[in-house]
């Protein structure tokens, strides 16, 4: 038989080592804290569920829907954009739905990257941003980001000692795994070089409402002329907890959104219809329910920060974003992150994401989800204690 390549290209996901050591571990009835996959664990506010109800008794919502998203999401999307951020958007041509963002951002690579072409990514990143480029055919280059990096300096460096230059450049934030922050002036730079050098730039922005301590995040498109050359994505999954309605939407330059659009329309017919309906409930409705899931992030944060650092593992509270990253104590690094996360989830019972699975700059940490409560973090302080030799009492 012959080799499939494309499949070749992907190396084995790391998370999956973890995941398969936990599921042995709960079936030998071990209670296991799992800190590992961002997957939120508060249910969808009620009022958003009503509507998906209401429009799922309705036959003729039943039909295929239309791949880009029904016109009052697209509406909806561009509402959502001007009171938040000023931002007009044309829900024609500036605006598309997707079936989550990692869906849409993987559809979008297929769209634009032709083999060879060069993407800039940042090390470490979320697995689908290089992943989504190498199924594509692109090539990645990894720009290393970190608390002792310019990430915008290496930009530059790389740019000038890189032939062919990138065609795209990849960027999330707030960051998912690091939780690095920006502000505007970071982006009117990015969007200066991109425009100077006919790069285009793509914009993951799934952790928009999910920041702290006054913290408020920046859309790369309240710059002036960065709809020439970029897009932004964002999802509902962590804003409105609703990861397991996949829903998403890209905006921005209308070049690519129309090439976004044209994929698509050969893949799929969009999300079930109702499911549109009750994101245009949840983008117009009342927010009140962000700010809930904004403070309970909040407090499971504080608890987590606050125990760690109690126990002698130095964190620093992340200003945005569902995860905590945490560099691993000096004790523990020539393990690994692999390793480590393998002894934190024998010795502690907490399961927790190896860095080395975000690219090779995360080695040095582990990334923790904030989704279990308070009392579960505080189990998994305990747990930490004791595997560093601590009482067992914390």
């Amino acid at each position: 038989m012959r080799e499939f390549q494309r499949i070749d290209r992907l190396p084995p996901y790391v998370f999956a080592i973890v995941n398969d050591l936990k599921m042995a571990a709960r079936h030998a009835r071990e209670d296991v804290i799992d800190l590992g996959m961002g997957n939120p664990d508060q249910p969808t506010p009620q009022h958003i569920i009503d509507k998906l109800i209401e429009a799922a008794q309705k036959p003729g919502n039943h039909r295929y829907s239309v791949s880009r998203g029904i016109y009052k999401l697209r509406l909806a999307i561009c509402d959502w954009y001007e009171r938040n951020y000023g931002v007009l958007l044309d829900p024609d041509s500036e605006a598309i739905a997707t079936i989550g963002s990692k869906e849409g951002l993987s559809h979008l690579m297929l769209s634009i990257i032709n083999p060879g072409d060069v993407v800039f990514c940042p090390n470490p990143a979320y697995p689908i941003h290089p992943y989504a480029v190498i199924i594509a055919g692109g090539l990645i280059q990894h720009i290393p980001m970190g608390k002792d990096q310019d990430f915008f300096q290496n930009l530059i460096d790389a740019y000038k000692n890189s032939w062919p230059h990138p065609k795209v450049i990849l960027l999330n934030f707030p960051n998912n795994p690091t939780t690095a922050t920006v502000d505007l002036e970071f982006f009117e730079k990015i969007i200066t070089f991109a425009r100077k050098h006919e790069v285009l730039v793509v914009h993951d922005f799934a952790y928009a409402e999910i920041c702290f301590d006054g913290y408020k995040a920046n859309s790369i498109l309240q710059i002036d002329g960065a709809r020439e050359v970029a897009v932004e994505f964002y999802s509902l999954s962590k804003s409105y907890n609703m990861a397991g309605w996949r829903v998403g939407f890209c905006v921005g330059n209308k070049k690519i959104v129309s090439a976004l659009q044209r994929m698509k329309s050969y893949l799929d017919y969009g999300m079930f219809t109702p499911i549109q309906v009750a994101a245009t409930v949840a983008l117009n409705g009342p927010q009140e329910c962000t700010d809930e899931i904004r403070t309970i992030y909040a407090n499971r944060r504080e608890t987590l920060c606050e125990g760690m650092n109690r126990i002698g593992w130095s964190i620093e509270p992340p200003a945005a974003t569902m995860f905590v990253w945490a560099e691993i104590p000096d004790e523990f690094k020539k393990m690994g992150s692999l390793n480590f996360a393998k002894f934190l989830l024998k010795e502690a019972k907490v399961a927790v994401s190896p860095g080395i699975g975000f690219g090779e700059y995360g080695d040095n940490f582990v990334r923790l989800s904030l989704i279990e409560n308070e009392q579960r973090m505080r189990q998994a302080v305990r747990g930490f204690k004791k595997a560093f030799g601590g009482p067992q009492e914390a």
